[in-house]
């Protein structure tokens, strides 16, 4: 099986990679277009922000060709808010895969700290990155803006209000928190997608 992760100006790439070596995969870091089509999944990682990283993806010709991809895509953090049509950081339209839009978290109380940042609860799962869930799991957030329940929603985490922890649209998966970073619950999703048709 050919993994391959989308290499652009993002953080976490190294990470995902090591990760997925834990796991007995040797993925490819490639920004190479055909070696991108020809893989059998994709992983979209990102840590970042999200105008300088689309217009650095819309330079390169990455944001036609992540929309193109017909295997399972894997968005992590950045990489799902890129996914969604648009951003309020750097006020930015993004790939528009998921037809959603990324929201600023906004402190209700002295309490809410933000970014968010640690462990949470995944809650209402309903994906196959989650097959084998039988109860909420606990993975690691670092984020400052995030994505309202919406149709795609694969699954949810509260943090001052209830947000998309997950998303997920015909080939495309996406999760808010790092897999990479949440230790066995982490490791499961990842082979989970591995093991994706």
């Amino acid at each position: 099986m050919k993994i391959a992760i989308v290499k652009y100006n993002a953080g976490n790439i190294y990470s995902v990679d090591y990760a997925l070596r834990r796991l007995g995969v040797e993925a490819i870091i490639t920004a190479d277009k055909d070696q991108l089509r020809t893989a059998d999944k994709v992983v979209f990682p990102g840590v970042g922000e999200a105008e300088t990283t689309m217009k650095f993806l819309h330079a390169a010709g990455m944001d036609t060709l992540i929309k193109e991809l017909r295997q399972p895509v894997l968005g992590i953090c950045l990489g799902m808010q890129l996914m969604c049509r648009h951003s309020e950081e750097g006020d930015v339209d993004c790939l528009g895969i998921f037809d959603a839009e990324v929201k600023r978290f906004v402190s209700q109380r002295h309490e809410d700290k933000v970014p968010h940042m640690g462990w949470n609860t995944l809650k209402e799962t309903n994906s196959d990155l989650f097959k084998g869930f039988t109860e909420e799991e606990f993975v690691y957030f670092v984020h400052s803006f995030y994505v309202p329940v919406n149709e795609y929603t694969a699954a949810v985490t509260d943090y001052i209000h209830p947000f998309s922890a997950a998303l997920h649209k015909d080939n495309y998966y996406a999760t808010q928190f790092h897999p990479e970073k949440s230790g066995g619950v982490g490791e499961r999703i990842l082979r989970n997608f591995l093991d994706l048709e």
